[in-house]
């Protein structure tokens, strides 16, 4: 019997109807699927039936385990199992699979909104279904006027097309059970939209005291008078709170400014 490792944040799935709505939830198309850490490979036996599957396992024990037990499906190619740590190869490529890919995985919690963030950047995926912490779920699915509105809503919005929670999953349907609830997400990239590293760096600032007013969060960085102008210019309340904020009224502020 394998023991969840605490510094891999490792908790087995072994609720298989939260793996049936994954598989459920798959877009239908051509992609390849990239799974991040398989774990002991439940839903990576789920995965291979319907696609070429690329994992990444950064648990030498487990890697070891899952060779033995998808020797058919890695022989046959249909799974390409890789001992690494993804965000090292983010570091060094551009992309986790050569090929137009959705990512398809129970992620790691300490590591996990990285993970989407990284996602986001990859121009070779395209969708993201993936069990989070429910409370990282929430933030990514958000919409603006919800006092849960953070940066990361105002990213996933501007990017995706599509998002919305699949399945919520309670501690019960994991082995160890974690200490939080999780969400099952589906994130739709719109491939020709980006965002630029200095929007983050804005967003930061839009963000740092959520509670404040945005126009007082924003002249700790730039000209309260240019601040204010723009605020009549694009019809925005200065009382109004981060959260209160459209994501395209922030792309216009950012893009203004």
């Amino acid at each position: 019997m394998i023991k969840a490792k605490k510094k891999y944040g490792q908790n087995f799935l072994k609720d298989e109807s939260v793996l049936i709505k994954i598989i459920e939830s798959m877009p239908k198309n051509n992609n390849k699927v990239v799974e991040i850490g398989p774990g002991l490979g439940d839903l990576t036996k789920q995965l291979v039936k319907y696609k070429d599957v690329k994992a990444y396992e950064v648990d030498r024990d487990l890697y070891s385990i899952l060779m033995v037990e998808f020797i058919n499906e890695i022989s046959s190619g249909k799974l390409d199992l890789v001992l690494t740590d993804v965000l090292e190869v983010w570091n060094e490529n551009s992309s986790l699979h050569e090929e137009k890919y959705d990512l398809i995985a129970n992620l790691p919690y300490y590591i996990a909104t990285n993970i989407i963030l990284n996602a986001f950047d990859d121009n070779n995926c395209e969708n993201i279904i993936v069990m989070v912490q429910k409370e990282v779920a929430d933030k990514f699915t958000v919409t603006s006027g919800n006092s849960d509105f953070s940066a990361l809503g105002v990213i996933s919005e501007l990017l995706c097309l599509k998002r919305e929670v699949v399945v919520e999953v309670p501690p019960t349907s994991f082995n160890p059970p974690p200490k939080v609830d999780s969400s099952v997400i589906f994130l739709s990239k719109d491939m020709s939209k980006s965002i630029d590293s200095k929007f983050n760096k804005f967003l930061k600032v839009a963000f740092s005291q959520p509670r404040k007013k945005l126009i007082k969060n924003l002249s700790s960085r730039y000209d309260k008078d240019v601040l204010s102008n723009l605020f009549i210019e694009l019809n925005i309340n200065e009382n109004l709170r981060p959260h209160e904020l459209s994501s395209s009224l922030y792309s216009q502020i950012y893009t203004t400014l």
